[in-house]
């Protein structure tokens, strides 16, 4: 068993956040991090032009959204079971009932319906669709956001203090760097209304200054001994020790905080840690931060599939219309790409407790923002529920390679592992309907 999947059917139910202590210590042991020939380029050209570089936002419905009851609604057929369907922006493009908000922007986004795995458990399956690749012995991916932290410069001509990668709300697979390191693991919180974890110094005044006078002694003889042949620049300590001052002081700490945000608009996301979620993804990435996600658990419905799927999509539906608008609404659309994805969708036959169990074979991923085409949707799953695989699939890997081609990172690169194996960043290809 691969000790870096969780395990089980279901999720957690509390928060297993990396603190901040974590997440700078972890980066210490990824300093001998791969700067690729692209990335050195994109560096250059960012650095030229001074534009603000692409982001992405990452909504993950954890658990396995039934692609019948949202994105791929069956009306009127059996394996509908009474589900209804709307009309969107879009035409010729309907949804399920339950997401009136998100089919009046349906023009902004697109759905591909006929997304496809070899992954029917829920660990084997999340680890699929965060990395685009299968689990593999002795060898653990970087999720799509470490992979883009990775690949990208930071943003021109501006300080950022705040992690690249963060995770609000992460579940039973926080996004994590892989092999390219614990640099890229996402820096994990919870509710925006919570206070971050483990970002206010214990001490303050001369106690702090004490505190760290100590630390630096300490500092000199870990450079002086076991590890001194690899040098403060590969070890990062001194750089760790500033980023953790920086962030624990920085104003830009605020953009995690949604209580200030006006009470209409905090209203127009829902009332609910997801929406409160969202509602801060958009203030990071004005910040800044690189990639965002954001996880909603609870679709798991084995039992009782039409009332658990309502009960989600209730959720989804103001928190994903209003992150499209507030993005829109402050020009940064066209420069992030929103991600709505799921491990697996659910079976088109309900199951003896009415129910709907995991389904590979043909399940929706929404993707939208960063110029990419809006209003359609790719592939189709069969009406009757008959037909086990659809007519045209959509492999996870290629939607993987259609975010990273976009954001102009070059997918057929090769990467040497810590193991010394080389391995592209996708093998998946390019959807050209949404190019």
């Amino acid at each position: 068993m691969n000790p870096h999947l969780p395990s089980g059917c279901g999720s957690p139910d509390h928060l297993r956040a990396w603190s901040r202590r974590r997440f700078l210590q972890g980066s210490a042991l990824a300093g001998l991090g791969w700067l690729t020939p692209l990335s050195r380029q994109l560096a250059r050209g960012a650095e030229a032009t001074g534009k603000r570089p692409k982001s992405v936002i990452v909504l993950w419905m954890e658990g396995g959204m039934s692609q019948l009851e949202s994105f791929d609604p069956h009306p009127g057929s059996a394996i509908a079971y009474g589900g209804k369907a709307i009309n969107t922006a879009a035409k010729g493009l309907r949804f399920g009932a339950g997401l009136p908000l998100t089919a009046g922007l349906a023009n902004d986004f697109s759905v591909i319906r006929s997304v496809t795995s070899k992954e029917g458990d829920h660990s084997r399956a999340t680890y699929n669709v965060k990395t685009g690749y299968r689990p593999f012995p002795n060898l653990v991916h970087p999720s799509i956001g470490a992979i883009i932290c990775h690949a990208l410069p930071g943003p021109g001509g501006t300080t950022v203090d705040l992690p690249s990668h963060i995770s609000i709300l992460p579940g039973g697979f926080p996004a994590r760097g892989g092999y390219l390191g614990a640099r890229h693991d996402a820096f994990q919180t919870g509710d925006p209304v919570q206070p971050i974890p483990d970002v206010r110094a214990p001490a303050t005044g001369d106690r702090q200054r004490q505190r760290l006078d100590s630390l630096a002694v300490l500092e000199q003889s870990f450079a002086k001994g076991r590890l001194a042949h690899l040098g403060s620049e590969r070890t990062l300590h001194r750089t760790l020790v500033e980023r953790a001052q920086r962030l624990m002081s920085s104003e830009q700490l605020a953009a995690f905080d949604v209580g200030g945000v006006p009470a209409a608009e905090r209203a127009a996301f829902g009332d609910s840690p997801f929406g409160r979620g969202c509602l801060s993804a958009i203030r990071l990435i004005e910040a800044g931060v690189r990639c965002v996600e954001v996880t909603l658990r609870g679709w798991d419905t084995h039992i009782d599939n039409a009332e658990g799927q309502a009960t989600q999509l209730a959720l989804l539906d103001p928190a994903l219309s209003a992150l499209i608008r507030g993005l829109k609404d402050r020009d940064l659309y066209d420069d992030t790409l929103l991600l709505v994805a799921t491990e697996f969708g659910r079976t088109p036959n309900l199951n003896v407790a009415e129910g709907r169990d995991h389904w590979p074979h043909g399940f929706s991923v929404l993707l939208g923002g960063g110029g990419l085409r809006g209003g359609i949707a790719v592939g189709e799953t069969d009406p009757h529920g008959e037909k086990r695989e659809p007519a045209r699939t959509v492999r996870v890997e290629d939607v993987h390679a259609t975010i990273l081609r976009r954001l102009g990172i070059d997918t057929s690169e090769e990467l040497q592992t810590p193991m010394g194996r080389p391995i592209k960043l996708s093998e998946g290809r390019v959807i050209q309907e949404l190019a």
